[in-house]
């Protein structure tokens, strides 16, 4: 399966651009501290630290449900061979 390739790429990336992110707001903080900018600095290390873990909680999400959706398809394949006999028979079908 080529999904969890798409989406290991997709978390480094995001964790690469909220790390970048996270340094210019504190590269901006500190260069404006002076103006009031100073909250800039707790933003950006916040950034910086969580960014990355908010990705990749984020990426596991979409791997669990891919998984789910694998799962359910390969159950839905063992019960369209299993023969009619084993089949559940359904309400409609019971009257």
């Amino acid at each position: 399966m080529i999904t969890p390739v798409i989406i290991e790429i997709i978390f480094w990336v995001g964790a690469i651009i909220t790390i970048i992110a996270g340094a210019i707001m504190v590269i901006f903080g500190v260069s404006h501290y002076a103006e009031g900018m100073g909250t800039y600095i707790w933003k950006g290390i916040l950034l910086f630290f969580l960014g990355p873990l908010t990705v990749r909680i984020y990426c596991e999400i979409l791997i669990v449900f891919f998984r789910i959706n694998e799962t359910l398809t390969e159950i839905k394949h063992v019960l369209e061979r299993r023969p009619p006999e084993l089949r559940a028979v359904g309400p409609a079908e019971t009257e």
